[in-house]
């Protein structure tokens, strides 16, 4: 496997969205329930535009193929894509406030391979860089173990009510960069 990085563009978005939906149905059984999975699809996980536009949004290609996105942020957003939110998010402090690891997504067959490792390394050298010396993230239940094995602790689990009376799940975690 030859794993290479760029930033991702709007020109990737459409394979994004398909790669976010195989990701979160492939790898969120056993976490949450089929209801949880397809509503968390609907109306939270998707492309952070404003991550595009920051500049902070990554893909890792395998060949031809989008294995992976993800990114980091200097805004408030913890966890969402586009469709989650309705304003533009406030800019971050990095002497007070954590920078956040944001929309990460593995495809199925190219998980537990050290792609999201490798993009969460790839994030947090992009923050340190911008002067950030914390980071925090949401996580979804599958990706918990790899954020605990790169150093990441979990502060609480919040319980998102989504507009089909759905609860989902997400574990908000943090990691002290120094």
């Amino acid at each position: 496997m030859s794993v290479t990085t760029r930033l991702a563009t709007f020109e990737d978005v459409p394979a994004l969205q398909q790669l976010i939906a195989r990701s979160v149905r492939g790898l969120s059984p056993g976490y949450y329930t089929p209801e949880q999975i397809e509503s968390s699809i609907k109306y939270i996980f998707g492309v952070d535009s404003q991550l595009l536009v920051d500049g902070t949004y990554y893909v890792a290609e395998d060949g031809d193929d989008i294995a992976a996105c993800g990114g980091w942020s200097r805004r408030n957003t913890l966890y969402g894509g586009d469709q989650h939110k309705d304003v533009e998010d406030p800019l971050l402090n990095p002497a007070t406030d954590a920078a956040r690891i944001r929309a990460f997504f593995v495809a199925p067959d190219h998980a537990r391979q050290g792609i999201g490792r490798l993009m969460i390394d790839l994030c947090e050298t992009a923050a340190k860089n911008y002067g950030f010396t914390k980071m925090e993230l949401g996580a979804t239940l599958p990706g918990v173990p790899l954020y605990e094995a790169m150093g990441y602790r979990a502060a609480k689990t919040i319980e998102v009510p989504l507009p089909d009376g759905v609860l989902f799940q997400v574990v908000n975690m943090k990691k002290n960069l120094r």
